[in-house]
């Protein structure tokens, strides 16, 4: 197996540092991304990794890891945006938008698109960490993307979690023809710290005696699909612009499956996030 250079956003905790840990078992060199320095700096260190600290809620945080990105690592095979999360009343972030819009789509968006050059000549993949919950509540509206009129926690977070597939989608009918591959996948519910500030009901379902009765799965169980599809190959393993769950091809919202509400949404995140929306957007 070929060893690869893997970032993993969301790594200092859960589904992202499990992974961490199994793939630099594996040999391979893992990059760690977090938003708490001193989580981040633990799993970094556990490792021997090399780390960085970026809030996504500040997308400045975005563009400034980037840069440091993209002048460390001229090679990067694997591009993970596993960073993500569910909150409570809607709040605004510093630019602007609704935070889960933002954490959860926006900046992944946007590092993406930032680390555009790089993930292109590496012929690298992106895997996106999505969520069962763009099934269960996602509507994405493309005038109303921050929610300002329909706002739930639940609602913001499907939503965002079906944007992810979306953009894994668009991302291969943009570019896999240069090479890059790119899907999304749910890595089940897994018992984290994942709902621990949201005023949703699922923090009964994670912080609860409940979590006993819904199935809760281990960090390093969650962390097998996103392993998985960094160590496997695309095309052979699994497919480009796909879906998965349990490592398998998956059905999710039927809106994941509208191709003109993909471009559409790419467009505007770009204008959004003040990049073209074009191919060369980062050239």
């Amino acid at each position: 197996m070929p060893m690869k250079t893997i970032v993993i956003t969301g790594a200092s905790d859960g589904v992202g540092a499990a992974a961490a840990r199994k793939l630099h078992a594996d040999g391979h060199t893992v990059v760690i991304v977090g938003r708490s320095p001193e989580k981040t700096q633990t799993v970094a260190g556990e490792l021997g990794a090399k780390y960085y600290v970026a809030d996504f809620s500040d997308l400045s945080h975005v563009r400034e890891l980037a840069d440091r990105l993209k002048a460390d690592y001229p090679r990067i095979d694997i591009l993970a945006n596993n960073a993500g999360g569910i909150f409570g009343s809607r709040n605004k972030t510093v630019d602007g938008f609704e935070k889960t819009l933002q954490v959860n789509h926006l900046a992944p968006f946007l590092l993406t698109n930032l680390l555009l050059d790089t993930l292109l000549a590496s012929h690298a993949s992106v895997i996106n960490t999505s969520s069962v919950a763009a099934r269960i509540f996602g509507k994405v509206d493309l005038d109303d993307l921050n929610n300002t009129s329909r706002y739930s926690a639940n609602k913001a977070y499907g939503d965002a979690k079906l944007e992810n597939i979306l953009f894994a989608k668009e991302l291969h009918r943009r570019f896999h023809a240069e090479g890059m591959s790119a899907a999304a996948f749910h890595p089940g519910n897994v018992s984290t710290n994942f709902a621990s500030d949201t005023t949703s009901l699922m923090r009964f379902a994670y912080h609860s005696p409940l979590k006993r009765l819904t199935g809760m799965i281990s960090p390093d169980q969650g962390a097998q699909n996103l392993v998985w599809m960094a160590e496997g190959t695309p095309g052979t393993d699994w497919v480009s612009g796909g879906y998965y769950e349990k490592r398998k091809a998956a059905i999710t919202n039927k809106q994941a499956d509208d191709a003109d509400l993909a471009r559409r949404l790419w467009d505007i995140s770009a204008d959004l996030v003040g990049i073209s929306a074009g191919s060369s957007n980062s050239r």
